[in-house]
């Protein structure tokens, strides 16, 4: 009894440590969610904690809670009153719901780029590395290993330094303010890392496996279809949460390649202030708009995050 009471005991201060850590992550996250769901009156005059305390008798009528501050950011209205109350202003007799969803001001439209940016970035690099993985790992070719030393070692250039180079050569094209462009961009800066990461993971599983199918006649392409992605499954959902994140996250290579004519989400949030400083209220329901993708991509994919990152640690 008392031995299990000193283990118990032992786990108290890791317990706390991860309670703590929670706290400071999710508490942060909790009271953005409180502020972006408030009037805009409410947000000026209080913060979030404030928002179950008793009100003064003539703020009684103003809601609580309402979802005006992400309809504005959808929209893209910074003004102090509401984009349904502006709306009917300006036009009493018509209908205002929904209107200017897609207009080039709002999310909406920068939340349809991110995705036609996002989503070839993403399938792109993780498709080609597969292919290059399979073969560093089970394909004999000469140069192999150099080659394989070389793709590590470009892991640490610069994103930065290509910047203006790759800019000089999309003009030549005509590749500049293209999505082909931004996905080429992206593909070629995935796949240092996306071919170190599917190589670990497909070069530790077992070799008998794969002389057990050669031996039975199968082909390199049918090895690699029905046998090596199959198994890499976790590795190749590991990879596709990290390639997501970093495209939708993104601000730098969107806003040097496509600049303020396609804008992506990301583009869209940094204008959502004016110099001003109106419209800095609609920051908290446009962190949670563009939270929501990744969220769903982590969530639909987690099962296999753990077993992704751990690719090729363990050998045996």
């Amino acid at each position: 009894m008392n031995e299990k009471i000193s283990n118990i005991l032992k786990r108290v201060p890791l317990h706390a440590v991860i309670v703590g850590l929670c706290i400071v992550w999710l508490l942060p996250t909790f009271g953005l969610l409180v502020t972006s769901l408030r009037p805009f009156q409410d947000i000026n005059e209080s913060g979030w904690w404030t928002v179950l305390s008793p009100r003064d008798p003539e703020e009684a009528d103003r809601p609580r809670f309402t979802l005006n501050n992400y309809q504005a950011a959808l929209v893209g209205y910074r003004g102090r009153q509401t984009y349904a109350e502006a709306c009917l202003v300006e036009n009493p007799d018509s209908a205002c719901s929904g209107t200017g969803l897609l207009s080039p001001q709002g999310m909406g439209r920068a939340f349809l780029n991110s995705l036609l940016v996002t989503i070839p970035a993403t399938i792109l690099p993780v498709l080609f590395a597969a292919f290059a993985a399979y073969a560093f790992s089970w394909l004999d070719f000469r140069g192999r290993q150099l080659l394989f030393v070389i793709l590590v070692g470009l892991q640490v250039v610069p994103l930065q330094m290509t910047l203006v180079p790759i800019y000089r050569i999309y003009t030549q094209l005509g590749l500049n303010g293209t999505f082909v462009g931004i996905w080429l961009f992206h593909t070629g800066f995935g796949l240092p890392y996306a071919i170190y990461l599917l190589r670990n993971f497909i070069g530790s599983l077992p070799r008998d496996v794969f002389e057990s199918v050669y031996l039975d006649g199968a082909s390199p392409w049918t090895a690699f279809l029905r046998l090596a992605l199959p198994l890499a499954t976790p590795a190749i959902a590991s990879l596709t949460i990290f390639q997501f994140l970093w495209v939708w996250n993104d601000l730098l290579v969107a806003l040097v390649f496509l600049g303020g004519t396609t804008p992506v989400l990301t583009y869209q949030i940094s204008n959502m202030v004016t110099s001003l400083g109106a419209g800095w209220h609609l920051l908290t329901a446009a962190a949670f708009i563009s939270m929501l993708m990744p969220l769903l991509i982590f969530f639909g994919m987690q099962r296999f995050f753990v077993r992704g990152i751990l690719a090729g640690s363990v050998k045996g």
